[in-house]
């Protein structure tokens, strides 16, 4: 990648608008400390120290491109809840624009509440709906995209997909026809149940395992030759530019026309690989939204993945960090 100018690069991105689109959650962690087994029950008596909150699921795609520099909308729907309210705080600390968050009396906030004693996870309770939104709720959201393309005029658009019902069928078909009319780049990490609903999208970026769920795959060996087979498969349902496949330990592969390649992980001491998604699709889509250069987009994201992946718990990426790595691994 030499010849890449990254200082230059990473300065583009403040000039980026980007939306993310998807199912927000709140992150509740609760550390504590286990002394003793309960009289009551065979279960440990954890005794809390501290208690923090943290943006989750399509947000947390939000906060890495915030992170990042890039100017960030979030388009979802929440409930008229205490969560819904921290929530929303959090994004707006982040400078987040909350301007498109719906709040909806027919839903709750989606929230996750993990007890952590000796950084291992005891137990997590999830407070949520997954079923789709309802008809009115679905076309508010219609609204608030088209609202946001109309005024913020975003160079990419990102949809975070966590299966728990803002990304109805209606909603991509409708977003993703307006994104195409408008000339906005958009990019998707798909989950199962709308797998194939994403058509016409410049980047699907799926893992293995969705990718072989998603096409039924038995498939032992994965090399560039059996990736270039799923690509084509995708294609055929899906019409889309750019396969991005994340393949854990692997790395990445990616394919648009002709060009293809799978790029090995680097190195790293993994404490927790959740969130990592999450901050390979934001790297990916602001890469390709600045540049329009496929491999840049892989090399950047891959490496981005992995950094994220040596923090315990949901982390952003840090910008000068990822900064400092691409100098190093790419130039």
């Amino acid at each position: 990648m030499s010849g890449v100018n990254f200082d230059q690069l990473f300065q583009q991105f403040t000039q980026l608008k980007a939306g993310v689109i998807g199912d927000v959650m709140l992150d509740t962690y609760m550390w504590g400390h286990v002394d003793r087994i309960s009289p009551e029950a065979p279960v440990p008596i954890v005794s809390l120290d501290k208690k923090e909150y943290r943006i989750g699921g399509a947000a947390n795609v939000a906060l890495n491109l915030a992170s990042l520099g890039a100017n960030v909308s979030m388009l979802s729907v929440i409930g008229t809840d205490e969560d819904g309210k921290q929530l929303q705080q959090l994004l707006q600390q982040q400078h987040i624009k909350t301007d498109f968050l719906l709040a909806s009396a027919k839903r709750i906030t989606t929230s996750k509440t993990r007890i952590i004693s000796r950084n291992q996870q005891m137990m997590r309770l999830d407070n949520e709906i997954t079923n789709d939104l309802g008809y009115e709720d679905e076309q508010r959201m219609i609204l608030a995209i088209q609202m946001f393309i109309a005024q913020e005029k975003p160079d990419v658009i990102i949809f975070e997909d966590y299966n728990k019902g803002v990304l109805t069928e209606t909603v991509i078909q409708k977003a993703i026809d307006l994104c195409r009319h408008n000339g906005i780049i958009t990019t998707v990490d798909p989950k199962r149940k709308n797998f194939f609903a994403y058509k016409a999208v410049d980047v699907f970026k799926p893992n293995l395992k969705e990718v072989k769920d998603g096409l039924n795959l038995l498939i032992e060996n994965v090399n560039e030759e059996t990736l270039r087979i799923i690509h084509t498969q995708l294609q055929e349902k899906l019409s889309h530019a750019i396969s991005f496949i994340t393949l854990s330990e692997k790395g990445v592969f990616y394919q648009k026309e002709e060009n293809a390649a799978v790029i090995p992980s680097h190195l790293r001491h993994i404490a927790d690989v959740s969130g990592a998604g999450d901050t390979v699709i934001a790297v990916a889509s602001l890469v390709y939204a600045a540049t329009n250069n496929v491999h840049l987009m892989a090399e950047m994201a891959n490496i981005a993945g992995g950094l994220v992946c040596e923090e315990v718990g949901t982390a952003a990426i840090k910008k000068d960090r990822l900064l400092q790595e691409c100098k190093q691994l790419l130039a």
